[in-house]
C-alpha cells in the first residue's frame, strides 16, 4: 500500500509512516499467530465445553474501589502540568504518590480490611 501510496501522490513522509504502520501491524500478527501456535485450546474456545471444566479462579476484582479517580486526577494534573507550569507537575506527581499508595493499601486498612 505504500508503494501505491508513493506513486500516486509522491509524498515521502506518508509513505514512510504507511510503511511503518504495516510494519508494526505485522509485528502484533506474527506475536498474535506465534502465542497461538503454542497455547493449548481453552474450555471457552470449544462449543461442547462443559462449565466445569473452566478454571473457577479468574483472580480479584475490587468493586468498590474509589481509587482510580484520584490516580486519574493526578495524570491529568501532570499532563497539565507540562502544558502550563511545572508546579503543576510538582502538584500532580504528590497527588500521584498519595493516590498510588491509598490504592495499594486499601485493603489494609478500614472497613475492608483483610
Amino acid at each position: 500500500m505504500g508503494g501505491i501510496y508513493y506513486f500516486v501522490s509522491g509524498d515521502e513522509i506518508g509513505t514512510t509512516a504507511l510503511v511503518m504502520t504495516g510494519g508494526l501491524a505485522f509485528l502484533v500478527a506474527f506475536y498474535v499467530l506465534y502465542t497461538n501456535k503454542r497455547l493449548d485450546g481453552l474450555p471457552e474456545d470449544r462449543a461442547n465445553a462443559e462449565i466445569d471444566e473452566a478454571d473457577p479462579e479468574y483472580g480479584f476484582y475490587s468493586p468498590h474501589s474509589w481509587w482510580p479517580l484520584p490516580v486519574g486526577f493526578a495524570a491529568m494534573l501532570i499532563a497539565l502540568g507540562f502544558i502550563f507550569g511545572a508546579w503543576l507537575v510538582v502538584l500532580g506527581v504528590s497527588v500521584l504518590m498519595i493516590a498510588v499508595i491509598g490504592w495499594l493499601f486499601e485493603y489494609y486498612r478500614g472497613a475492608f480490611a483483610r
